[in-house]
């Protein structure tokens, strides 16, 4: 096989690729007895026809595209392995010639990797961030977990305030006719959250369980949905129940009830040891990112479109499978949000040619450095990937391929870049 390599444009490059006919008259015969079955001959049954006289009825081109799936891309993959190209998308293929007893002939152009220009990226300069944790932020926690553990009381003595859980049924109109997502029935409406539409929620203020009301509230001009934006409606509304959030007293016996703590005291300081761990692992992080965020920023990469497209693709993948836990799909959202998918993946791209560029960077960085990975440190990261996912390390190893192990070899890799950048960092 001979392979010619050429840069054709910035970070595109096009293989000439020759395909001996040996090679190319195997890929026909795959061809033929693949599709064999599928050729009628006068004389012979249904499949039974030789090739030679399936090329003679029909022509020798019926069978070129598979021929052409089972050489090509076997050819493909050998010529850029033996170039040391990296791509970033799948190639375009163009047959230059075809036929028996000649070389096959293709090109392939096919955006690769870009070279990144490193700048300066030892003794990097970044503030130290402080941690210190307050008395405030310690009863701010507090509050939070007698939030969590707070219960719902029946209200039967007063009208709705300000702060209750009103369940109510309700159904909504548009000059007089109903409309779609207006109607609900045993709705948990927290009074003061803005769940609903501006003036809704204050016109049930004084109100008490059992009364039906009338509420009458325009949309917003730039409300989610064109049909009802700006317009006035009336809301039938029936109070069913009032609910009061009651929360526990905070002392000894609250203690001992959320925690493995005797009294108040000792779970305060446990609180204090807690939130000044995660502070200071929140610093490294914001640390980290401020060093690696200047090095990037010192570095210069033209990053070809097909890599910024896939990451978006992965990132709307991510959002995708948070909205199917939430009971969403994609298509509700962008309705819900009055987004076409063309605007959806445009609120991505920025974000997607960051990471992009810092992976790109980073890995230049290892590779200059020499970081690599050993064998050791592959499998300990396989072993708690398995305890994270509550599968014992044999079981897990059953399900990655040889392409997860390089993506783990990889992760540990930037890892170790990162950490590295850290250790030779000014930090003030």
């Amino acid at each position: 096989m001979n392979v010619k390599v050429e840069n054709v444009e910035k970070n595109v490059v096009q293989l000439d690729i020759e395909v001996d006919a040996a090679k190319f008259e195997s890929g026909m015969q795959k061809s033929f007895l693949k599709n064999a079955g599928r050729f009628s001959i006068p004389g012979f049954r249904k499949g039974k026809a030789p090739r030679k006289m399936i090329e003679r009825y029909y022509g020798e081109q019926v069978l070129y595209e598979d021929a052409i799936n089972f050489i090509c891309p076997e050819a493909y993959d050998e010529a850029v392995a033996q170039n040391g190209i990296f791509p970033v998308d799948r190639p375009e293929i163009d047959i230059k010639q075809i036929g028996e007893g000649q070389n096959l002939i293709f090109t392939a152009k096919v955006a690769v990797k870009p070279e990144v220009e490193i700048g300066e990226y030892k003794g990097i300069e970044v503030g130290k961030i402080e941690v210190h944790i307050t008395d405030e932020d310690v009863e701010n926690e507090l509050a939070k977990i007698a939030e969590k553990n707070a219960r719902m009381v029946s209200v039967e003595d007063r009208p709705i305030q300000n702060g209750d859980t009103a369940t109510i049924n309700f159904e909504g109109f548009v000059d007089e006719e109903a409309f779609e997502g207006g109607k609900g029935e045993d709705y948990p409406l927290v009074i003061g959250s803005g769940q609903f539409i501006p003036g809704f929620e204050e016109q049930l203020v004084g109100l008490e369980a059992g009364a039906h009301a009338e509420v009458n509230v325009s949309f917003p001009e730039d409300y989610q949905s064109a049909e009802l934006a700006g317009k006035a409606a009336v809301f039938k509304v029936d109070i069913k129940e009032i609910k009061l959030k009651e929360l526990p007293a905070l002392d000894d016996e609250f203690a001992k009830d959320v925690s493995e703590f005797d009294t108040l005291s000792e779970y305060k300081a446990s609180l204090r040891e807690k939130l000044t761990h995660e502070a200071k692992h929140k610093a490294e992080h914001e640390t980290e990112d401020a060093i690696v965020n200047k090095v990037v920023e010192n570095a210069v990469v033209d990053i070809p479109r097909p890599m910024i497209e896939k990451r978006i693709d992965s990132m709307i993948y991510d959002f995708d499978m948070r909205l199917r836990y939430q009971g969403l799909d994609m298509e509700r959202y962008m309705q819900m949000m009055g987004m076409d998918s063309d605007t959806f993946r445009q609120q991505f791209s920025k974000r997607a040619e960051g990471e992009v560029k810092s992976q790109l960077v980073i890995e230049k960085i290892g590779a200059i450095e020499g970081i690599a990975t050993g064998e050791e440190e592959v499998d300990e990261e396989i072993k708690k990937m398995a305890e994270g996912y509550k599968q014992s390390e044999e079981e897990f190893k059953k399900h990655l391929g040889q392409d997860d192990i390089e993506y783990i070899k990889r992760n540990l890799v930037m890892k170790k870049t990162v950490d590295f950048l850290v250790e030779n960092a000014k930090i003030v």
